[in-house]
């Protein structure tokens, strides 16, 4: 599935958000970003009243819905997760392996569910779109969420080892947030080919996120001596670099060590974010 809040413009009443995407997906493509969420969002979704979780596009297979429902239950046991995609037949595909709390529909960008969700992953499905399309389709999927919910929008390699994801609330992006298996790259920029829509054409001279890669890029190789211990250990001294002149997340839950070895990397929003928002 693919959408965006410009072109659901004149649509039929009812019809779903959004267009067919390739639906490319495969077990544990995203693991990363279910980890991460898991740990960041804890709280809302122990604290939550019936907390409903929207896996938005997920694709050909039931499969990354599935692994989502799996590690959010182990957080919050009676979590319900709703996969939605706009292609029928691959709606029709999935509802074979649905069970008590994990669900699939047919529907788009407007979230077609019973209640306002808590979260919303909406993982590769904006990549084909343009810069300002993205940012309403944001827009839409922010309108729909539950009081502090969050919306985790991002990119991903084809199995999964890079990725980079922003989180959101009602309010907006709040935070960006790069991970990578050690031994997917030469240099952290490799990762900027995985940044969200937002920002992926963002990534030139005179942009803040070009200015981050490029710093992360050095303190990469200042870092090489900690190679000979690992490289978990030599991302984790470039990130302890880096915060020395980026607002680096220092503590849990999005920051500090535990998460620094797991190959990630979390700032604010606006520290990358661009001057200026574009038109669709």
């Amino acid at each position: 599935m693919n959408g965006g809040a410009s072109r659901g413009g004149g649509r039929a009443p009812g019809r779903p958000v959004g267009e067919i995407t390739r639906g490319t997906t495969g077990h544990n493509r995203l693991r990363r970003a279910d980890r991460w969420t898991a740990a960041v969002y804890r709280p809302l979704l122990v604290s939550a009243e019936r907390p409903l979780v929207v896996d938005l596009g997920y694709g050909a297979s039931h499969v990354t819905t599935t692994e989502l429902f799996i590690r959010l239950r182990r957080v919050r046991p009676d979590v319900e997760v709703v996969g939605i995609e706009i292609d029928r037949a691959r709606v029709a595909a999935a509802r074979p392996y649905e069970r008590p709390g994990l669900s699939f529909a047919l529907g788009g960008f407007e979230l077609p569910v019973d209640r306002p969700p808590l979260i919303v992953r909406a993982f590769n499905v904006l990549r084909q779109y343009g810069e300002g399309q993205a940012w309403e389709a944001w827009d839409l999927l922010r309108s729909r969420l539950a009081p502090g919910g969050a919306i985790i929008e991002g990119t991903c390699s084809e199995i999964g080892h890079r990725a980079a994801w922003v989180a959101l609330d009602a309010r907006g992006p709040r935070t960006v947030t790069l991970s990578a298996r050690l031994t997917g790259f030469e240099r952290p920029s490799d990762l900027a080919e995985r940044l969200p829509k937002t920002l992926i054409h963002r990534n030139v001279p005179g942009e803040r996120v070009h200015g981050f890669l490029r710093d992360f890029d050095h303190a990469w190789a200042l870092a090489a001596p900690y190679g000979a211990y690992g490289l978990r250990q030599r991302w984790m001294a470039a990130v302890a670099h880096l915060a020395r002149s980026w607002p680096v997340a220092l503590t849990p839950p999005l920051g500090g060590r535990r998460r620094w070895r797991l190959g990630e990397v979390t700032l604010p929003w606006a520290a990358l974010a661009p001057d200026s928002r574009p038109s669709a």
